[in-house]
């Protein structure tokens, strides 16, 4: 693409702050870089029409996790790990919503479910024997019981008749949450160039060279903000996985309210505008799912729809009004990657599937080590 001399000295001259990726991280980096750089020249890079990965494409779920993707972490994480994660989420959606505010995040406080098939009897007595370790375990963090047992009043199928309810998750948009960061970036003079993508990056003595698509350019100091899709770019314990979603067209008198989990949160659906988004099923097909390529499993589609029929909405008549994906990114730990590439680069990656919940802290964390 040729460019104007008019386009080149506007957008692509004097870069103090390079950031790639407008999600919930690059452009939380950004606003971070413009507090403490009041005139420096920010400019954010995506390499889509609209933030590519999974800022505007996840379940909208206020979550820090539910208690049997607790009691799984523990398999596999110190106990102190568990709860510096579950601290750091929490933190992070009170900072999300001390900055934008519940009006606009739209945020509902419906409470958690999570639910159990009939047949999984075994995981709900764990999760149930285990539920005052658990509430003791992160008491502090939370101030009071999390979690507690209710009776199944929703009318779903094949479900045991007991949910464990936690009572802080919520709800929000995460597109009017999106559409908040990009005019709060903008109105602090950030700009931000959409579809383009950078392919490679050369640490030099005074500035970093970023070769995109399009063209190529410097900045002084590069923020690398791509998440799942950071794997292309920088060689850290980061992989690209796949998620699945649908949702309904409106259902008229839909009696359903709040998030919902199953199967240690790898199924998850909730009510939104009188629809059900229903997302997940990666643990069927983990092999096709870790790819940076957007398209439909069939395999896992199918299932979607059938706890859709048989489980969430039985006897129920309903229709398919849209599917997706979005791109995660995972690693063998599920603490983030905060750190200095080289001199002059960072990156803030391996948000663990809780971008909503830790977006926001990651992304004033990587501005933040610019400073050291």
């Amino acid at each position: 693409m040729e460019l104007s001399y008019w386009e080149k000295k506007t957008w692509l001259t004097n870069i103090d702050f390079a950031v790639i990726g407008s999600g919930i991280v690059g452009l939380s980096c950004a606003l971070r870089l413009r507090a403490q750089h009041p005139k420096a020249k920010i400019v954010v890079f995506e390499r889509g029409s609209l933030p590519q990965g999974a800022s505007t494409k996840n379940a909208g779920f206020a979550c820090f996790g539910s208690m049997s993707e607790i009691l799984d972490d523990l398999n596999h994480h110190t106990e102190d790990e568990v709860l510096a994660l579950i601290q750091h989420r929490v933190e992070g959606l009170r900072q999300l919503r001390a900055l934008l505010g519940d009006t606009t995040l739209d945020y509902q406080a419906h409470g958690g479910y999570e639910l159990f098939l009939k047949q999984d009897q075994q995981t709900f007595n764990h999760c149930r024997d285990k539920m005052a370790y658990v509430n003791a375990l992160i008491a502090e963090t939370l101030q009071g019981e999390t979690f507690h047992l209710k009776e199944n009043t929703f009318g779903y199928s094949g479900i045991h008749e007991q949910l464990i309810f936690n009572q802080y998750e919520g709800q929000i948009d995460t597109g009017k949450m999106m559409q908040a960061l990009v005019q709060l970036a903008q109105s602090q003079s950030i700009l931000i160039l959409n579809s383009v993508t950078l392919e490679d990056f050369e640490q030099g003595n005074e500035n970093v060279h970023l070769k995109f698509n399009a063209f190529e350019t410097s900045c002084k100091k590069l923020f690398i903000a791509t998440n799942g899709f950071s794997s292309t770019l920088l060689e850290e314990d980061i992989s690209p996985n796949r998620a699945q979603v649908l949702i309904t067209a409106p259902i008229p008198n839909l009696p359903i309210e709040g998030t919902f989990h199953l199967d240690r949160g790898y199924y998850y659906f909730r009510n939104i505008d009188n629809r059900i988004l229903l997302g997940g099923g990666r643990n069927l097909d983990f092999k096709t799912e870790q790819t940076a390529g957007f398209g439909l499993n069939a395999k896992i589609q199918n299932r979607l729809e059938q706890l859709l029929s048989e489980v969430i909405l039985s006897g129920q008549d309903y229709t398919i009004a849209q599917r997706w994906t979005g791109i995660l990114g995972l690693g063998k730990k599920k603490k983030s990657i905060v750190k200095a590439v080289s001199e002059d680069v960072y990156c803030g990656i391996r948000l663990g599937g809780m971008g909503v919940a830790i977006g926001g802290t990651i992304g004033n964390q990587l501005a933040e080590i610019s400073l050291k």
